[in-house]
Order: structure tokens, then C-alpha cells, then sequence
């Protein structure tokens, strides 16, 4: 019997808003690895963290995969290393990175880590006194905040997930618009959704698959599937050079980021949850365009913020009142506000109270504290000083699920479309 053993590489913390990024480097390092008959086995994974974590780069994704454990695992480390010393941008802040090597099985201990590195927030030093528990091999460039993110890439379980297609450019042309067909990835979208999904916002005319950041990536495509990848890759056409393309393994648009909460009262700041909770007063829009209002529960209350990324979805979120009873799922930031991702509407407050109706149809208005109400028309009197309820229509549905435009979604959010 041949037992196979494996090494798991974990990279995280190089990207930098002068055009690299950590999917990019992921994707040269396996094609040098290939250059000296060193294959990964499976899908490179691309796992992202907690979308609130105070220190992160833009998406906050490590990437992983393993090699198996022969006597090129030498060379294979030297390589990775390398690529990183020479591709990483080192002046970038931000630029932190971390590489990981791990030989052995996931434990239930580094699962639970990369759990908490996607719920919570850990530190450098908690992320090495942990990896040195466990046995990986650390690699730290700069402060080396990417172990953090390489530990949880080698380690999470997944089992919901999705793939992403990502093309990149020529170095020449970062930095300038990318020559994407928008015809085609129309096409694409109709031949392929809801296999693939989140290529194009058509209420804000934008196409998804195209970032807005002068990174290496010509377009991304996400999907559930990867024969439905390559049948949007043959649609899609471009007018520039490819320099390489990657199919990753993921976590996007899971939710794998939101713990349930049972009350207010247990959710902290950083964190991201579903919890449910009664509307307590009218959405209101602040300069700026962002809108908010509070909810609460026996435990207490949080204010809530849909802001001016979402568009549309503030209008969503006005319809709400005072009384409606929802389910909330986003995360908390710096501001301890709510960010919402989206709500399913469990009860709606469809009463409304108000003055009676005379007989003569004219709406009665007060007679005096306590004195009940008169008509100003007929002059008519009641006694009952108590206001009548009626049955509103509203625009909201109840039981129904309402999100984020895809252009202000976040990469962990799970889409209706995989609900």
C-alpha cells in the first residue's frame, strides 16, 4: 500500500493597490512549479476572512494548495519563496506577507482556527504561537500579517463552496482600461446564470466581472460549477492580451462569515451575524446617502446602515416601519453600526391607527382630551377617545429575502440566486 503524503503552501498579505494581489501570485507560483514538474493537486483554494477585521488587505483572501511530498518538496519551497521575495510589494503598507508550509492532517484544532480567522480577529502573535503548536513552517516578510490568513486558507472545511475563474492581464497593460466586451458578457450571463452568477449588476448597468482597482485581473466569473466556467470563458471576449487564467476553490457567497445570534446583546464589534429583531423607528438618510434606523429585542438595540453603495437597496429599506419584525445578516464595524448584507421580512406591522370616519364619511377629529371625537362636517360626536386601526398595504412581502445590489456586495455574501 503507497501512502501519499502532501504539503500544504498557504500565501496571504501581498496585495497592494499598486497592482498586485495575492490570486495573481498564487497563480505564477503554480506555473513555475509546473515548469519544473511540480503539480498541485485538486483546485488552489481562495479563502476569504472576516470582511470586518481591522487589519486586512482589499478582499482579505488568502490562497492555499498542496503538492505531494516527494524529493521536490525542497525545490517546490525555494520556488514559492522566491516568487514571493520577488513579486511582493514590499513599499505598500499593507504589504505583509506570510507564507505557510504544512505537512500532516488538518486538525479539529486548525479548523476551529480558521473558523475564528473568519468570524473574529486574530493577531500576528496569536497566529504564530498557534501555527508553532501545530507544526507549520512559517515564513514571515515584513510584520508578516499573511500567516494569520495562510493558516486559515490551508485549514478551513468546506463544506459549502463555490469557484472563480480569474484572468489576468499582461504587466504592460495594469493600470489601463481593460478591454472587455460588454456584449459578450451579456451573452454570457444569459447562457449561464445561475450556474455562474454576479456578472452583471443590470439595475445599476454594471458589469461585475470587471474589478475597478488597477490589479492584475482582467475579469473574475464566480460559479458553482467548473464546466460552467469554461463554457463562460469561451463566451466572454476580450481585446487584450491573457497573460494566465486560475480556477480557485472558494468560500464566496457562503455566508461562512455570519454566526446566528439569538439576541443583540451576544453580537461584538467585528463580527458579522443573523439575528432577528424588532424595527423600532422610520429608516431616515443622513448627508452622504447613507440611511439608518434602529432594531431591538428583550436584550437591547443597534442601529442598522444601509449605505450609499447599496443604491436601490435604501429604497428597499425605507419601506420598513416602526413594529416590523426582520432578520438581519451583515457585520458590525468601527461605528458599532449594523451592515446590512440583507433581510427576510418575518412579520410585517400592517396596522395603522387613526381617527374614526363618521357616518358621513368625513374623517372625525378630536372632540378634547378625553372627550372623544367630533365631525367637523355634521357635527356628529363619540365618546371614545380611542383611535381605530386599519389594515395598510405594503410594499415589503412577508417570508421574502431582500439584498445588497451585486455591486456593493461583499465576497462572502451568499446570494439569493444560492438560496
Amino acid at each position: 500500500m503507497i501512502i501519499i503524503s502532501y504539503l500544504y503552501v498557504g500565501i496571504d498579505d501581498t496585495d497592494s493597490p499598486d497592482g498586485m494581489c495575492t490570486t495573481y501570485l498564487a497563480c505564477h507560483i503554480i506555473s513555475k512549479l509546473q515548469e519544473n514538474d511540480i503539480s498541485i493537486v485538486g483546485y488552489p483554494r481562495l479563502i476569504r476572512l472576516n470582511p470586518f477585521a481591522r487589519f486586512k488587505t482589499r478582499g482579505n483572501g488568502g490562497v492555499s494548495f498542496k503538492i505531494i511530498n516527494d524529493d521536490k518538496v525542497d525545490l517546490a519551497k525555494q520556488i514559492i519563496l522566491d516568487e514571493v521575495s520577488a513579486l511582493s510589494m514590499f513599499d505598500c503598507d499593507n504589504t505583509n506577507p506570510g507564507v505557510v508550509f504544512y505537512d500532516g492532517e488538518i486538525t479539529k484544532a486548525m479548523q476551529e482556527y480558521a473558523f475564528r480567522a473568519i468570524n473574529e480577529f486574530i493577531t500576528i502573535d496569536e497566529a504564530e504561537e498557534f501555527g508553532k503548536s501545530v507544526g507549520c513552517e512559517m515564513h514571515k516578510f515584513k510584520k508578516g500579517r499573511g500567516i494569520i490568513g495562510s493558516i486559515a486558507a490551508i485549514s478551513l472545511p468546506l463544506d459549502d463552496f463555490t469557484y472563480e475563474l480569474l484572468a489576468y492581464r499582461i504587466p504592460e497593460n495594469y493600470g489601463t482600461k481593460r478591454q472587455i466586451d460588454y456584449d459578450s458578457v451579456i451573452e454570457m450571463d444569459k447562457k449561464t446564470f445561475p450556474d455562474t452568477f454576479e456578472n452583471i449588476d443590470y439595475s445599476e448597468n454594471y458589469i461585475a466581472i470587471e474589478p475597478k482597482t488597477p490589479c492584475p485581473v482582467l475579469y473574475g466569473i464566480r460559479s458553482n460549477n467548473v464546466e460552467s466556467l469554461n463554457k463562460a470563458r469561451e463566451i466572454v471576449k476580450v481585446n487584450e492580451p491573457i497573460e494566465d487564467y486560475c480556477i480557485f476553490l472558494t468560500n464566496q457567497h457562503t455566508d461562512m462569515h455570519i454566526q446566528k445570534a439569538d439576541k443583540i446583546s451576544e453580537m461584538k464589534q467585528f463580527g458579522c451575524y443573523e439575528v432577528t429583531a424588532t424595527v423600532k423607528d422610520k429608516p431616515h438618510v443622513i448627508d452622504g446617502g447613507h440611511m439608518f434606523f434602529t432594531v431591538f429585542d428583550e436584550s437591547g438595540e443597534i442601529e442598522c446602515g444601509a449605505y450609499e453603495p447599496t443604491k436601490n437597496f435604501r429604497k428597499t429599506v425605507s419601506h420598513l416601519r416602526e413594529g416590523d419584525v426582520i432578520k438581519l445578516y451583515g457585520g458590525i464595524g468601527e461605528q458599532n453600526t449594523f451592515n446590512i448584507e440583507k433581510f427576510q421580512v418575518i412579520k410585517l406591522n400592517d396596522v395603522e391607527y387613526r381617527n374614526p370616519v363618521c357616518e358621513c364619511g368625513k374623517t372625525m377629529t378630536s372632540a378634547g382630551k378625553n372627550k372623544g371625537f367630533k365631525c367637523k362636517r355634521c357635527g356628529s360626536r363619540i365618546s371614545s377617545s380611542q383611535k381605530v386601526n386599519f389594515k395598510i398595504e405594503r410594499s415589503l412581502n412577508k417570508g421574502q429575502f431582500y439584498e445588497t445590489p451585486v455591486s456593493a456586495r461583499r465576497h462572502l455574501s451568499k446570494p439569493l440566486c444560492r438560496m
